[in-house]
């Protein structure tokens, strides 16, 4: 007999792929860090805090997000940050994590790169060690930054190649088309890194900015990206290359009247590798699993679908073809124990 759905989404081994390390600082671990740095923040309570995400829309949301980034200082900041979220992720049943981070965040503040990707390499590895989660990095350049200050924080983070797997870009993309960064995005495919790039929902342009990374830029995924529905050519293209996106339901519904549901569960029934997750959850109040539930409840998904979307995390995360294999395998069994049937 099978479990409730809530339970069995929270149970079932997944991958995320779409999480800024950065969108997971909660109030608690905030006051915390900033005690530690001598910092005063403008809130006494965790209360205070929550009451101030007030957004609206990507801007409204930027307004809120890097401001709090202040009480990130030393290497053990943001190794605690990150271990925070692989404890939370592991209860969510993530098995798996291709973290954003966001070093230009820190760095145009006086913040070293050592120390944020320090910190957070120490945490991936402890992940392995303690939790039997798997984790990489994600280096994501800010898209409101020049293409100059990019390929310079390009060059600063391949010395530590091997702790990081892929680069991506997000931030405000209002007048930030992929283009801007193309000769970054180059450079870096040049290096070995896997590329993806953010195309937020419901932008001026979103359709052509879609086009432009697949066509121009050449991504292995796409973060968020459900505007594809406005052109099925373009999601035949995706769908023929096995391009995976990285859909964010909850903060979808944060700055849009819905989640999008029915682009995401549109574009799975066509066979496209979308994924679910979480984005900044600290923000947005869900977890993986927790975004896995509600698309469910909103679209009326089954325990098989599920499945099938915690299969498509692992077929487009940037592992290993055996891992990917046993990750499946794994989900399968998962499945199995609780009389699921497989996807077609």
């Amino acid at each position: 007999m099978t479990v409730s759905l809530r339970d069995f989404a929270l149970g079932l081994p997944k991958a995320e792929l779409h999480l800024h390390l950065e969108g997971t600082l909660e109030p608690e671990l905030k006051f915390a860090l900033a005690e530690r740095n001598g910092i005063t923040l403008p809130h006494t309570s965790v209360e205070e805090i929550r009451a101030s995400y007030d957004f609206t829309d990507l801007t409204s949301f930027l307004a809120i997000y890097y401001p709090a980034m202040e009480v990130l200082q030393t290497a053990d900041d943001f190794h605690d940050l990150a271990w925070e979220y692989l404890v939370r992720a592991k209860a969510q049943g993530v098995v798996h994590a291709e973290m954003f981070f966001d070093p230009q965040a820190h760095t145009s503040r006086g913040v070293p790169f050592e120390n944020v990707i320090g910190g957070y390499r120490r945490a991936a590895v402890r992940a392995a060690d303690e939790l039997g989660i798997t984790a990489e990095l994600i280096l994501c350049f800010l898209r409101d930054f020049s293409a100059e200050y990019a390929m310079a924080t390009l060059m600063e983070a391949l010395p530590y190649r091997r702790w990081i797997v892929g680069v991506g870009l997000d931030s405000d993309e209002r007048d930030n088309p992929p283009g801007k960064f193309a000769a970054v995005f180059a450079r870096a495919k040049a290096e070995g890194f896997f590329l993806t790039m953010h195309c937020d929902i419901d932008q001026v342009g979103s359709i052509d900015n879609i086009r432009a990374v697949i066509d121009e830029v050449g991504v292995d995924r796409i973060d968020h990206g459900t505007n594809i529905v406005e052109d099925p050519a373009l999601v035949a293209i995706a769908k023929e290359r096995g391009l995976g996106f990285t859909t964010c339901p909850v903060s979808n519904s944060f700055v849009t009247e819905q989640m999008k549901s029915d682009e995401i569960v549109g574009l799975l029934r066509e066979g496209v590798r979308v994924t679910i997750n979480s984005d900044d959850p600290a923000y947005f109040g869900a977890y993986v699993g927790d975004n896995y539930v509600a698309l469910a409840e909103q679209a009326g998904l089954s325990h098989t679908d599920l499945v099938q979307l915690a299969i498509n995390s692992f077929e487009v995360s940037w592992i290993t073809p055996a891992r990917r294999a046993a990750y499946v395998a794994a989900v399968e069994e998962y499945a199995a124990a609780h009389d699921v049937p497989l996807p077609d």
